[in-house]
């Protein structure tokens, strides 16, 4: 017979939904414990948004030196140092792991680090030890994948990639998500030889025709060799380097490899079958609104749960959990539409709603789309042009806006005003009649003819 320590939440997983479930829990007096195999902060902290940012705002300062000479500033580049920027990142990721810590400490939140596993309803264990609550969340996210193909080990994925310490020279990256694309702007604007495989036309293939069209474009004009409708057959080492060879015959000679073929579910082996909790196909764990699984007391935020695999996104649902089970707010829940979402390429887009495809096979001809694209003023004199393009999708007598997608300089930090409107229910006239703030790229928004 085990003896267990009893709790009110366990939670499998110490990623952004995790931690927030349990810091919230907490907060209401209840006795938690967060269980992380890994490193604190789950995969945003430490193999995702963080570095990835950081890595960005790196790429964006080489485009901003590139562009000193039309300003008038006599700037001489002597070099650039990916090791110590990955130095510096790395620190920072090491504060941030502090702050968690002094989060937990502070609201009493018990931290274990280990692998835990399901033995039960309402139990599970790790190290020998045996933990028991009412409540047991599942927040253990997602991994990428790596491809089932001849000689696939010998790339790398997205957790290779904050890994290295040294620039490549010459990358291949395979993939057409906003991974792919995301790390392909930055290697090839810090200096890398950049080829990125497509395995169709478009890169970001859910994402709104008009954002695929001028970001296949910019990674054209980044001097990405982008090579479509391509898919590898095998990968082979010839001395120090890699072939990479592809179903059309094509070989490509590289220094090295990087997958971005999408995320799996980090659901195996964490003792589901012991609880009896069902999970599809893929791994992922089927959720109802209320983010409950199929077994009373157990319940699955984030990556894991398949949907909208964003921090903010396992943040808010962990949160609303703990509001709905320890604070009495029976009906909480995360309403998973109209989420906005950026994606951190050069320049970045930030994207809301419906796609025109979307919209149109809904709404027929209640559609009304405007359009605008220009070049952001920054750029108007610069050698450099990235674009700038808008679409508003409105539906309706009444044009109630139910789709935004902007691509271009300032994108990123624009999209957040809009998107509480938007969740307000902001029709065209709304958007019209607020005055324009000049000059910005943002005013485009409500003035659209």
């Amino acid at each position: 017979m085990h003896v267990s320590e009893q709790y009110d939440l366990l939670v499998i997983g110490a990623g952004s939904g995790g931690i927030a479930a349990a810091n919230r829990a907490a907060s209401y007096g209840q006795r938690c414990a967060v269980f992380e195999s890994k490193q604190v902060g789950g995969t945003c902290v430490n193999v995702g948004c963080v570095p990835k940012k950081v890595m960005w705002y790196g790429a964006q300062m080489a485009h901003a030196l590139h562009d000193a000479d039309d300003y008038g500033f006599d700037i001489t580049r002597n070099g650039f140092s990916w090791s110590d920027l990955v130095a510096n990142r790395q620190a920072y990721i090491q504060r941030i792991h502090g702050s968690y810590q002094r989060g937990f400490a502070n609201n009493g939140v018990e931290y274990i680090q280990g692998t835990a596993r399901l033995t039960g309803t309402n139990t599970l264990e790790t190290g020998g030890k045996h933990y028991t609550a009412e409540h047991i969340l599942i927040a253990t996210g997602g991994a990428p994948v790596m491809p089932d193909l001849p000689g696939a080990e010998l790339g790398i994925t997205s957790d290779g990639f904050f890994e290295l310490t040294e620039q490549p020279a010459r990358i291949v990256v395979v993939g057409a998500g906003y991974i792919a694309v995301e790390l392909s702007g930055m290697l090839a604007a810090m200096g890398s030889e950049v080829t990125l495989l497509l395995r169709k036309e478009r890169p970001i293939r859910s994402f709104d025709r008009m954002l695929q069209d001028k970001l296949f474009e910019s990674l054209q004009a980044e001097g990405i060799n982008v090579l479509t409708n391509s898919a590898v057959e095998r990968v082979e080492r010839v001395g120090a380097r890699l072939s990479v060879h592809t179903r059309q015959g094509d070989t490509l000679e590289t220094g090295m490899l990087l997958w971005a073929v999408g995320r799996r579910p980090n659901s195996m082996d964490i003792g589901l079958e012991k609880a009896g909790v069902e999970y599809n196909e893929q791994g992922f764990i089927p959720t109802d609104a209320f983010q409950n699984t199929n077994v009373e007391g157990i319940y699955a935020v984030g990556d894991v749960t398949g949907r909208a695999a964003l921090t903010p996104v396992a943040i808010a649902a962990g949160r609303r959990l703990a509001d709905r089970l320890f604070n009495g707010m029976t009906d909480r829940k995360l309403n998973y539409e109209n989420i906005p979402t950026v994606l951190f390429t050069h320049p970045p887009i930030g994207t809301m709603g419906m796609t025109e495809d979307e919209a149109r096979a809904e709404y027929g001809d209640q559609i009304k789309v405007y359009n605008t694209a220009f070049t952001a003023m920054a750029n108007a004199f610069t050698k450099s042009k990235p674009p700038t393009a808008m679409k508003l999708i409105t539906q309706g007598a009444d044009e109630k806006i139910v789709g935004c997608h902007i691509i271009g300089p300032g994108a990123d930090e624009m999209l957040q005003g809009f998107a509480v409107a938007i969740r307000m229910g902001a029709t065209k006239r709304d958007f019209d009649d607020t005055v324009a703030i000049h000059p910005t790229s943002a005013e485009e928004l409500v003035t659209m003819r």
